[in-house]
């Protein structure tokens, strides 16, 4: 797979070396000639200049992409890109950094982003999700915002319990992928029964979120209807709009 990521700062970096240890291959795009060569990057290929002008994505042969990231510590740009790279260059998969959370509703296909990494948004539903038993996390937004990955750690007083996946009825727009137990995964089946400590994983559609926060809740209602539910296993428009960054004092 070809990846091209723009912004080679400690984010892009580090994504780089990760894809290159997968053997990908990687173009590294980037401003600043210092840049060139980083230690622990072998193998990944170069280029330097300004990632909003059209010349420079043509340089980096953009259609060529299989995904496209843009990394940089500016939310100005990693629109723009996502925006060229999609509308000029017709890339299948574009990756947008959100550095300043005010910024967030605008990463979606309106700018040609197809996935939105809020970083400050996944450390904190990280440590929610480490923290929280019996209350539904958000770990991370999928297609554009309008779904999401969700999880639940089931309290050991849950309802759920001794009930399995096929006798509850989930929302229609919410699809149990995964149960995490004794820090093994398992695939759910209809028969699988739940117990207490589960972490449970969903695909859910924003909207639902709360229909299934709600379900889950040990305050609600949870009577069930007579036999299991069917189960689902299945730039200057930037610069306007878009907030700065704040100043971490670290390299983007």
């Amino acid at each position: 797979m070809k990846v091209v990521i723009v912004g080679a700062g400690s984010v892009g970096s580090s994504i780089a070396r990760e894809l290159l240890a997968h053997k990908h291959e990687i173009l590294l795009l980037d401003l600043k000639p210092e840049v060139i060569g980083r230690s622990g990057l072998r193998g990944a290929h170069w280029l330097v200049g300004d990632a909003c002008e059209l010349s420079t994505l043509q340089d980096a042969k953009l259609e060529d992409a299989d995904v496209v990231v843009s990394a940089t510590g500016d939310d100005k740009v990693n629109l723009v890109v996502s925006l060229l790279a999609k509308t000029e260059f017709g890339v299948g998969r574009t990756v947008g950094r959100v550095n300043n959370p005010k910024n967030d509703w605008m990463f979606n296909d309106s700018w040609g982003v197809d996935v939105a990494v809020n970083t400050p948004q996944l450390m904190t539903a990280l440590v929610e999700e480490a923290v929280e038993i019996g209350d539904l996390v958000r770990l991370l937004t999928l297609q554009t915002g309008v779904s999401s990955l969700v999880e639940f750690t089931v309290p050991h007083d849950s309802y759920a319990i001794g009930l399995t996946v096929g006798d509850i009825n989930w929302p229609e727009d919410s699809t149990l992928v995964a149960i995490l137990r004794d820090q093994a995964p398992i695939t759910p089946t209809r028969d699988d029964v739940i117990d207490g400590g589960d972490e449970l994983f969903f695909v859910t559609t924003i909207a639902a979120e709360d229909e299934l926060r709600a379900l889950l809740s040990p305050d609600s209602d949870h009577e069930q209807e007579e036999g299991p539910a069917e189960y689902s296993a299945g730039a200057d428009q930037a610069s306007e709009a878009v907030q700065a960054p704040e100043d971490d004092g670290f390299d983007g």
